[in-house]
């Protein structure tokens, strides 16, 4: 097996049958130039090869030695071989050679011959610097970057810079690279062609180096530069977890009419992920009407609408996603790209070209399927969010899919169980098959879920138990039981799950936010309640429902003002019913009551049946 420095280098190696004869036609071949045959049909001039018998029997040499066995042996000779040719053909051979010995020291070697013979070749400063890179000498990664830097042609330095930060990103202790970076780019940071380039992959090294202030003023910097740029507002929503300021960068960027639908999209995603529904769908609302031909837009809108309970409107959305990828697939607009990948390959292409023009056409159609069978499901959910169980049960049967099969008996299972066929939805989901590994896992899951959403808390604790003894080191088993547990208002046993989860895995944010939550709730060891969410917090920064938390233990403590902030912020974010019904208490507790009612209402016509909310009104009484 290769070792880890000879898989990060991606040379395309000859195989070794054969390949004494593919590198002496390499050698011998003429240039293109020569090729041209004479007029009236004349046959083609005979070329004299450049390659003498000394050099063809060191090329059969080295590539029988190595045959052999011996790598070394066959280093030296394809070595020598090149430094009399000054062919890079040649030269690349040699560092194959080595890298296939798992020798990197030759491979170096072999570069530094490579460039000494033709110092104006700029594949032989890149494959020094990917095996440089790989090595992880980074402290010898200076002088080749900076000379491949200097002779990239202009027009192509830009690109190059950008691509810095990547190449760079396990060279060494993420500090020093951000240095090297900054030296080696910072010539380039005054240059106005790659000035704006040179800023972002700067901010890049330092915020791979947990440096965000520097990366945040870099940010701030290229856009400033060039406001229509995307680098910047790309660098800028990978610094929002951490510098909520740098959304300023990206809203700025967005704001332009050049901005590309692509980064606009990126946002979306970063919203989604902070759990900023709202924002997101705003941004989606914009990028269907920029651009109503895009598909993707679409379904991710009517997936966000589904998720906040908006059934019209995620009905619009995923129908009309279904309209469009169904045009696609017949060949409408959305085909363009797989139109222009199957048509007819020009005489001179080769079976590669077909075989890459097959591989997108499939690629597409795959996209395509996968996109439809979850707009079904999406479709499926809604419906049952307007109590329309036939049309759920219609769109269901679009799906023919045995990868989704689970989710689509998990959707059928909540169809029964909402018409009062509990007995029955939890045998379809006992008798599904386990073809995978995990399926046994998954099933139990799904009837869990089912059961929870039934508010059969007992008989969801009692399945999650079961699964948690088969599989005692899964985490999220045992947080959905501790969860369960809580609902029981067995909070001794919930406590206990939860910080058996923190100990398992200290990175689970929703352990601290539950375990901390339940306690501000109950308005015990309130101090030790914030510590835990604000650690929550930290984790995953923005996060509504861990915001809401907050809000909560703060108004727990009496700190009104800092509460209505926080559960303002959050409710902005993700208008939830939960969030609605603290966020409204606050208000009334701090006498807005016409805002505490017009939340309220608005959280009641999203989900009126929610727990929280219906105990909220019913304590505080307040006339809706």
């Amino acid at each position: 097996m290769p070792s880890p420095w000879a898989r990060t280098i991606a040379f395309a190696v000859a195989a070794l049958v054969g390949t004494a004869t593919l590198a002496i036609a390499q050698t011998t071949a003429p240039p293109a130039s020569s090729a041209a045959t004479a007029e009236d049909g004349a046959a083609q001039a005979p070329h004299r090869s450049a390659l003498d018998a000394l050099m063809f029997y060191q090329l059969l040499i080295g590539e029988m030695e190595l045959r052999s066995g011996q790598a070394g042996v066959a280093f030296e000779v394809l070595l020598d071989a090149a430094r009399r040719s000054r062919d890079e053909q040649l030269f690349r051979r040699a560092v194959d050679v080595a890298l296939q010995n798992r020798v990197g020291d030759q491979a170096l070697v072999a570069t530094k011959a490579w460039r000494a013979a033709l110092p104006e070749s700029l594949d032989a400063l890149r494959t020094q610097l990917q095996i440089l890179v790989a090595l992880n000498r980074i402290n010898d990664v200076g002088e080749p970057l900076r000379a491949l830097l200097a002779r990239t042609p202009e027009a192509e330095r830009g690109g190059l810079i950008s691509s810095v930060p990547r190449f760079l990103q396990r060279a060494g202790e993420a500090r020093a690279v951000a240095g090297l970076i900054e030296e080696q780019l910072q010539p380039y940071a005054g240059a106005a062609s790659t000035k704006v380039a040179a800023r972002v992959a700067i901010g890049r090294g330092w915020l791979a180096a947990g440096d965000t202030d520097k990366a945040l003023t870099l940010a701030r910097a290229a856009a400033s530069d060039d406001a229509t740029a995307a680098g910047p507002a790309l660098l800028a929503m990978d610094l929002m977890g951490r510098q909520p300021a740098a959304e300023d960068v990206v809203s700025a960027h967005l704001r332009q009419p050049s901005a590309e639908p692509a980064v606009r999209l990126a946002y979306v995603r970063v919203l989604v992920q902070a759990q900023r529904h709202a924002d997101a769908i705003k941004q989606l609302e914009i990028a269907t009407r920029l651009q109503p031909e895009l598909a993707a837009p679409w379904l991710t809108l009517g997936a966000l609408h589904v998720e906040l309970k908006h059934p019209p409107q995620a009905d619009a959305a995923l129908l009309r996603y279904v309209d469009l990828v169904t045009a696609a697939g017949a060949g409408g607009p959305l085909a363009a790209g797989t139109a222009t990948a199957t048509a007819p390959a020009p005489a001179d292409k080769d079976d590669d070209d077909d075989q890459e023009a097959a591989t997108s056409t499939d690629s597409a159609a795959d996209a395509r399927g996968a996109g439809l069978v979850q707009a079904w499901l999406l479709l499926a959910q809604s419906a049952e969010l307007r109590g329309d169980f036939a049309a759920a049960e219609k769109y269901l049967a679009r799906v023919d899919s045995p990868q989704r099969a689970l989710e689509v008996q998990s959707r059928r299972a909540t169809i029964l169980a909402r018409q009062g066929r509990l007995r029955e939805a939890r045998e379809l989901l006992q008798k599904l098959p386990e073809r995978q590994p995990d399926d046994a896992r998954a099933k139990l899951v799904a009837e869990a879920h089912l059961l929870r959403e039934l508010k059969r808390w007992g008989d969801s604790h009692a399945v999650l138990a079961a699964a948690s003894q088969r599989w005692p080191d899964d985490t999220e088993l045992v947080y959905e039981q501790a969860m369960m547990a809580e609902k029981l208002d067995r909070v001794d046993e919930m406590e206990r799950l939860l910080r058996r989860v923190i100990a398992a895995k200290p990175e689970h944010q929703h352990a601290y936010n539950a375990l901390g939550y339940s306690l501000a709730d109950r308005g015990q060891r309130l101090p030790e309640a914030r510590a835990l969410i604000a650690k929550a917090l930290e984790l995953a920064p923005g996060d509504p429902f861990i915001t809401d938390s907050l809000g909560w233990v703060e108004y727990r403590l009496g700190n009104r003002d800092e509460a209505l902030q926080l559960l303002r912020q959050a409710y902005a974010s993700r208008p939830d019913t939960e969030i609605a019904a603290h966020l409204g208490e606050v208000l009334w507790a701090s006498g807005q009551h016409d805002e505490a009612r017009r939340v309220w209402r608005e959280g009641r016509s999203r989900d009126a049946a929610n727990e929280v909310l219906r105990e909220t009104l019913a304590r505080l009484k307040p006339d809706l």
